[in-house]
């Protein structure tokens, strides 16, 4: 297509694309299309021909994939994802997979393999030169959550412990999620979130714990797995007759200084002898969360804990590094996006920490 005289190839026209998007029921409307394709634009999945427009317009204006023209950003989380695909793909696509379902502890997993067994196969599809190499890039696939440990108990080891894939690469995904997935990590930042100590009748003074106010209208019910926000935002079950008043403490109530003395690397934790202990959690949320405060990221630690919360009876103390959340290895990951995996699983959490050795 031509623009200011020139010709573009592998374009489209923005309001063509937007209707495309309705019609094939990729989003709801024209304004949900916007939204999405603007998502994609911040994230430099497509850009403007000229770069003359940072904004998505609906309007015949000339956008394509940076992918097809060269200037799509490169990272090192992209290439181990965009890696990880690929290898994913090819395991998929052979007759005589490695990936099988197997089972271990009387659990059955999906798409699992042996350590040992990946690396040999590795080795002789020529992804790698050597055993070394394949441990390095299973490693860079489990740091980055593509594969883990079954049980997550073990990094990546040239050895017969059970591993699979936790990313479906073939799972059908609607444009939509990505505008789900916001919503997620928006809840982290909000008195609902479970990494804001919140209680239902906060006693005076005590200005420390975001909270829900109740009024007259507003029931709760002992079922409530979450608290009101979980509800308003689309969940099926209804903890409320009316949604709640939320109150908001200042700012510096939900990002307090650092609990730790000094910084704490992602390498120090797992390097050989680290005086650190890691601990398995299981925390029962009751009707107003989990009752305690994560901050920081790569490790990501626990700020505070609610002393008559659930997480406080289960075990969990500041300073404490996060190390899984359900299952999915998370040392590597910011609070937020750990936010994001506890606000959509399950009421009951299975977190793993690790304590320093005193």
């Amino acid at each position: 297509l031509r623009f200011h005289l020139r010709t573009y190839p592998n374009c489209f026209v923005a309001k063509e694309l937007t209707d495309w998007l309705v019609e094939h029921k990729e989003a709801p409307d024209r304004e949900t299309a916007i939204r999405l394709m603007q998502k994609l634009m911040d994230h430099y999945i497509i850009h403007h021909v000229c770069d003359e427009h940072s904004d998505y317009k609906d309007a015949k204006l000339l956008y394509r994939f940076r992918k097809d023209d060269g200037t799509f950003p490169l990272s090192k989380d992209v290439k181990v994802f965009l890696r990880g695909q690929s290898l994913y793909e090819k395991l998929v696509s052979v007759e005589q997979s490695i990936l099988k379902v197997r089972e271990e502890n009387s659990v059955k997993y999906q798409r699992t393999f042996l350590g040992s067994e990946m690396i040999d196969w590795l080795i002789q599809e020529g992804e790698v030169e050597n055993r070394q190499e394949a441990v390095e890039l299973g490693r860079a696939l489990l740091e980055h959550g593509i594969i883990q440990h079954v049980s997550n108990r073990h990094h990546f080891f040239d050895s017969d412990i059970l591993y699979h894939f936790w990313i479906n690469f073939r799972r059908r995904r609607r444009l939509t999620e990505l505008l789900n997935e916001n919503s997620a990590r928006a809840l982290s930042e909000s008195p609902d979130s479970p990494f804001c100590l919140r209680k239902l009748n906060p006693e005076p003074g005590n200005t420390s714990f975001l909270s829900v106010q109740t009024n007259k209208e507003i029931k709760v019910v002992s079922a409530v797995r979450r608290s009101s926000i979980t509800s308003l935002s689309g969940n099926s079950n209804t903890y409320f007759s009316a949604p709640p008043t939320l109150v908001f403490p200042p700012v510096a109530e939900c990002n307090p200084k650092s609990v730790l003395k000094r910084p704490v690397t992602t390498e120090e934790l797992l390097s050989p002898g680290a005086p650190y202990v890691k601990k398995t959690l299981t925390i029962v949320g009751d009707a107003v969360g989990w009752g305690f405060v994560v901050r920081g990221g790569r490790p990501c630690h626990i700020q505070a804990v609610d002393p008559g919360g659930p997480a406080a009876a289960a075990g969990m103390k500041v300073c404490q590094f996060v190390f899984s959340v359900n299952g999915v290895y998370v040392l590597h990951l910011d609070y937020q996006t750990i936010s994001s995996l506890i606000m959509t699983g399950p009421r009951t959490l299975v977190m793993e920490v690790m304590e320093a050795i005193e």
